[in-house]
């Protein structure tokens, strides 16, 4: 059991905004422990008031720190100063450190939907999800390929109107096609899917991010970007007509780029967001450079939401050895965009 840390009393300047919301994931998983972790480091890191949705006791197994259980989001600043505030989703099984089960994947079903009410009635400003095992939540019926088109369904909207973007300290990376195989990529890449992720891409780098106009690089697919069509014809053909739309538009958007060459640190000073043609070509340079660090935003839903780019690593569940780095960085970013959200808001910029 992880031991509890020695209490970090909350600065008294929080900013005032709704809390946020963390949906704990697989019970089974690490996402408990990591989110303890991130309470306890809460006030070095100025992480702004979150409390936890799902069953105590898959907390409790991992972390012997404070942990009152609250009953409306209202209640949760007032408790994060002294403890984790949790919002009760109660478990029909009990739950060991890295062994999954069905129950468990209902729990985290369950604390998800509730994450994404509370995230659409405004009772909180921004929700982070807790890994998930897909294979476990698929066992219980789950249809959606993952958490994010589960959200954009609640949100009501359409999957392809939605953007994943990865997030590291001075890298954010947007793949067009997500879990596609590599042999299907050219076929389902279309200049259709380029804009709508590039526009999902701009509008949440504007609200979210606080910048004013954003620099998009694209990527090309093939090496060299095509070498003229030698290489391939889908950087003429596919690619350089979404640029040529987003130019029109206003949009500051420069490539096809050789993918090689767009990720070293000259390179990446000179965009905000890499708009990238398929899942590994965004994930590979984001994962390199902040492998424990790295946050999954979902662009394009009426709500926030962030998620620590780590699965559950049943394999390390309950031993205390579990990176809340992630963890915290998602919780982190949640809270500035929230704030951004809210500035743009008040200034009539959303």
């Amino acid at each position: 059991m992880q031991a509890a840390a020695t209490p970090i009393h909350a600065a008294p300047d929080w900013p005032q905004v709704a809390p946020l919301a963390v949906s704990l994931g697989d019970p089974a998983g690490i996402g408990p422990e990591v989110l303890a972790k991130a309470w306890a480091v809460r006030a070095a890191h100025r992480l702004l008031p979150f409390f936890a949705i799902g069953d105590r006791r898959s907390i409790e197994a991992v972390w012997n720190g404070p942990l009152e259980v609250i009953r409306h989001p209202d209640e949760a600043a007032a408790v994060f100063e002294h403890a984790l505030p949790l919002m009760q989703v109660d478990d029909a099984h009990d739950n060991v450190p890295g062994q999954p089960s069905l129950a468990g994947a209902r729990a985290a079903l369950d604390s998800l939907e509730v994450a994404v009410g509370l995230a659409r009635s405004g009772t909180c400003s921004a929700m982070v999800t807790g890994p998930v095992s897909k294979a476990q939540l698929y066992a219980i019926g789950f249809s959606h390929p993952g958490q994010t088109e589960f959200i954009a369904e609640r949100c009501g909207v359409m999957a392809g109107n939605v953007a994943m973007m990865m997030v590291g300290a001075d890298l954010r990376t947007v793949p067009v096609t997500i879990h596609q195989p590599l042999a299907r990529v050219a076929d389902v890449l279309t200049t259709a899917l380029i804009l709508s992720r590039a526009r999902a891409c701009v509008r949440g780098l504007i609200r979210d991010f606080g910048i004013a106009k954003p620099r998009l690089a694209v990527a090309g697919l093939n090496p060299h970007a095509g070498e003229g069509g030698a290489m391939g014809r889908e950087e003429q053909d596919v690619i350089a007509p979404a640029i040529a739309e987003l130019l029109a538009e206003g949009v500051e958007v420069t490539g096809p780029h050789a993918p090689d060459t767009m990720f070293h640190a000259g390179a990446r000073a000179h965009y905000d967001a890499a708009i990238c043609m398929y899942h590994d070509q965004a994930l590979i340079p984001l994962k390199t450079l902040y492998f424990d660090t790295g946050v999954n935003v979902t662009l394009g839903l009426p709500i926030l939401r962030t998620a620590p780019d780590h699965g559950t690593a049943f394999a390390i569940a309950g031993r205390g050895e579990a990176n809340p780095r992630a963890m915290i960085a998602a919780i982190a970013l949640a809270g500035e965009s929230a704030l951004a959200r809210a500035a743009a808001l008040a200034s009539g910029a959303a």
